[in-house]
């Protein structure tokens, strides 16, 4: 009995053996951010998704529903601006950024002024929305962006995608810099200042609840200014990167209604000189019936990456491959 259970599992070694060298073995690297932050957990879900190695079982029968002979990593990364040359650069085939680095990236604009542009940077997905938090204490007397004028306002770090969407917004409502005593620190540091005394307002780019603002809410009377009116209607207009958002009511503490913003996009891009055929793959992939399924089920933020979203506040244009299969799912035209 004992032998026949060796020469049995010698057979489907050998059959897999022949399957796995018949199938083609190609790796894709997925640039992330740090392993603290959103974008590492997420992109190791999508690299299990869009994976499937040689000898895999086959999606129908709850095997890997990833690209055949796919093997896909998630690398830890310094994020956006790191992973946008690393694609240039050929050292990753993927990666994470937010729309507006991609699309001033892209352009040779915004944090790219005076540098090449990366020409060849395509879009797979968008795949969540980052909000833009613009956080201000309670006793402040700031009801619009309008009112920051004359105010300490924190615009974020030198280098930050935030910094350049804060000057964005301002802009957008007829302020500039110099209409507002502006500060540069990091979203905790002026939290820490808020606390003080010393801040009455900051701007913070990222998915919600926010830890700093969560910690900062639970202890001091905050509150999130509304991004919404005619000024922002003409905004979106001018920048396709950025898509409406909400806050729902109860996402802080003493957030008793919904508060409208506007977003910019968590993407997975990559370069025009990926082939069409696999970016096609992996876009197919991610959107698979069981692979939304795992996303829901491993990240808070899988919930949010959805079919219906992939195609908005693009910015720049979408890879062939992917093109093709949103056309065929009917989200693009």
């Amino acid at each position: 009995m004992k032998i026949k259970a060796l020469l049995a599992a010698f057979a489907i070694a050998v059959s897999l053996g022949q399957g796995a060298s018949a199938q083609e073995m190609s790796f894709f690297r997925i640039g992330t951010g740090g392993t603290a932050g959103t974008y590492y957990p997420i992109g190791g879900l999508i690299a299990n998704a869009i994976s499937n190695p040689p000898g895999s079982r086959a999606c129908e029968d709850g095997g890997s529903c990833g690209v055949p002979g796919l093997v896909a990593t998630a690398v830890a990364s310094n994020g956006s601006v790191g992973n946008v040359n690393a694609i240039n650069g050929g050292a990753m085939e993927a990666g994470f950024t937010q729309s507006d680095v991609a699309y001033w990236a892209q352009t040779g604009t915004g944090l790219w002024e005076g540098q090449p542009a990366v020409e060849k940077l395509r879009l797979i997905a968008n795949l969540y929305p980052e909000s833009i938090h613009l956080v201000t204490r309670a006793d402040a007397g700031i009801e619009s962006v309008a009112d920051l004028k004359g105010k300490r306002v924190s615009l974020d770090e030198p280098g930050s995608g935030t910094l350049v969407d804060a000057k964005i917004i301002l802009e957008a409502y007829g302020l500039s810099e110099a209409d507002v005593t502006a500060e540069y620190l990091k979203p905790d540091q002026a939290a820490d200042r808020m606390r003080d005394g010393a801040m009455d307002a900051f701007f913070f780019v990222g998915g919600y609840p926010a830890g700093a603002i969560a910690e900062l809410a639970s202890q001091h009377d905050v509150k999130l200014v509304p991004i919404a009116g005619p000024e922002v209607e003409k905004l979106l207009e001018t920048y396709d990167f950025f898509a409406t958002d909400n806050f729902p009511a109860g996402t802080y503490e003493g957030q008793e209604a919904d508060v409208p913003t506007i977003s910019v996009g968590a993407q997975l891009v990559t370069s025009a000189d990926q082939p069409e055929e696999l970016i096609y793959g992996i876009t197919k992939a991610l959107y698979n019936e069981n692979t939304q399924k795992l996303f829901a089920a491993g990240h808070a933020k899988g919930k949010q990456i959805t079919l219906d979203s992939a195609t908005q506040g693009a910015g720049i244009p979408f890879h062939p491959g992917a093109e093709r299969f949103y056309k065929e799912a009917g989200k693009l035209q």
